[in-house]
């Protein structure tokens, strides 16, 4: 049974299966800006940061969601009657609503759904079950120099899962990365590097006050991390999201570059600093999970600005791409 066909045989159940588990909640192929090569991307859910342009909002809670997209329903309220926790009901304006805080995610509704609106997001695997989905392109991976990467969310929360996902991939002789906001207990991530090839990490600001604004937590714990990582001589990619009115002033952009040097003093090898400008393709999901994107209206910062940016990274970090 592989991913896809997992949809319909969800199960809360298998979470207490023997071994490590792991909540997924996406898995996709042929990927090219995460790692090097062509890679697997593996998705965990749950995330200790609150970004405001989050462009995954389903990867936040550590638990299973429900994704409606309502302008694909065709009003045949057929996953009212499928739903046996009555989680599913019409609101005075003739809209169907999810009870949220109801739903025990037996996927009835998503069967149901002729059009396709309903969909759970998060699936219990266990370690096999993911390298099996990851093996089947291996020979794409041989041919390029690719691999497996861990994304989320952010990964290093399902510790146990990982940790034991990343030792059976570099068992079957597999290129590991692993993505990571790198807020989280340091016992963890130093047990995680000796499982990972590469660490690809974003910085969101410099600031540890605007940090805490825009994401929910201080910068502090993720730029200790990051040094600890680099005195252990880990090979990491250093990313920017370029998020307008945010953290796109020169002045900020100076700041990282300048840390991302330090990192090089430290030990890491540091493969390159991706400035990664702001795009609006993940806000359609927040609707779909029945919340209110935090950022409406901003657009994608101009191209001129950006290449500003970049030009002023270069003259503390020599690899600096634009996009990844």
């Amino acid at each position: 049974m592989n991913w896809k066909q997992r949809q319909f045989s969800f199960s809360l159940a298998d979470k207490d299966r023997p071994g490590p588990i792991g909540l997924v909640f996406d898995i996709q192929r042929f990927a090219v800006h995460d790692g090097g090569g062509i890679r697997t991307l593996v998705f965990l859910k749950g995330c200790p940061l609150r970004c405001k342009w989050c462009q995954n909002p389903e990867s936040m809670s550590p638990h299973p969601d429900i994704m409606r997209i309502p302008h694909h329903c065709i009003g045949c309220v057929k996953c009212m009657s499928a739903c046996p926790e009555q989680a599913i009901v019409m609101d005075e304006d003739g809209r169907v609503v999810i009870r949220r805080d109801a739903c025990s995610f037996c996927g009835k509704c998503v069967a149901t759904c002729y059009a396709g609106s309903m969909s759970i997001v998060g699936r219990y695997l266990s370690v096999d079950e993911t390298l099996v989905e990851v093996e089947r392109d291996r020979q794409f991976y041989e041919n390029s120099g690719g691999g497996v990467t861990f994304s989320g969310g952010e990964p290093s929360m399902q510790r146990e899962f990982l940790i034991a996902a990343l030792a059976e991939a570099k068992r079957r002789g597999l290129h590991t990365a692993i993505e990571t906001c790198a807020h989280g207990p340091w016992e963890t991530f130093e047990a995680v590097l000796a499982q990972t090839d590469l660490v690809l990490t974003d910085i969101k600001h410099m600031d540890a006050g605007a940090h805490k604004s825009l994401t929910g937590v201080s910068n502090a714990l993720i730029a200790d991390n990051l040094r600890r990582m680099a005195a252990l001589g880990a090979r990491m990619r250093i990313r920017l999201p370029l998020i307008p009115g945010c953290n796109d002033t020169r002045e900020n952009i100076a700041a990282t570059a300048a840390f991302v040097a330090g990192l090089e003093t430290l030990g890491a090898h540091v493969e390159g600093f991706d400035i990664l400008p702001y795009h609006r393709l993940g806000e359609p999901k927040w609707e779909q999970l029945g919340r209110q994107y935090p950022m409406p209206g901003v657009r994608p910062p101009a191209r001129d600005h950006v290449l500003e940016l970049a030009s002023i990274a270069r003259g503390y970090v020599a690899a600096v791409t634009v996009g990844g």
